[in-house]
């Protein structure tokens, strides 16, 4: 159980087992909390010479360590529309999405558990510059990259390998 207090009205969460888990019960509220993962997104864009688009991280979690380009989808959009829009506010860069790479389980120590939905990207314009929460952003060929920070990142840096080697 992750959540100690009540969203809604600020009392303390019980410790209940439902579903062969422990959740959360409000005392107050009788409602259930449930600890589901947050969504996000990661852009795996290649260039024209076969590498790998990564940002060095700026901000915490892994700051300093480079990843993929990506973040938390926002309430009102799509997931297609968190991956572009990530992409261009870490690297200026203007991407089509040509398709899903794959859905991963991560465990950020920051936010807990994270769903991270990988889309393969064509670039369609914009120029590369970090911004946002980048420090940097560059290419890299698939056999000289540096360590990826996040585990779900290096399984879609793996899977970019196999497709476009």
């Amino acid at each position: 159980m992750k959540k100690i207090y009540c969203p809604l009205c600020g009392a303390k969460l019980e410790p209940i087992q439902r579903g062969g888990r422990e959740r959360g019960l409000c005392p107050r509220c009788r409602i259930l909390y449930y600890d589901n993962p947050l969504p996000a997104t990661a852009a795996v864009v290649m260039d024209q010479e076969g590498r790998l688009l990564l940002v060095k991280r700026a901000k915490e979690p892994a700051a300093g360590r480079w990843s993929l380009p990506g973040g938390f989808i926002e309430g009102e959009e799509s997931p297609v529309e968190g991956v572009k829009r990530e992409l261009q506010e870490e690297t200026g860069l203007l991407g089509e999405v040509k398709g899903l790479i794959g859905v991963f389980h991560d465990q950020s120590p920051l936010y807990g558990p994270l769903v991270i939905i990988g889309y393969g990207l064509e670039l369609v314009g914009g120029e590369l510059r970090p911004g946002d929460d980048a420090e940097e952003a560059a290419f890299f060929s698939l056999e000289d990259m540096p360590e990826i920070a996040f585990k779900s990142h290096k399984e879609l840096a793996e899977e970019a390998r196999r497709r476009w080697r």
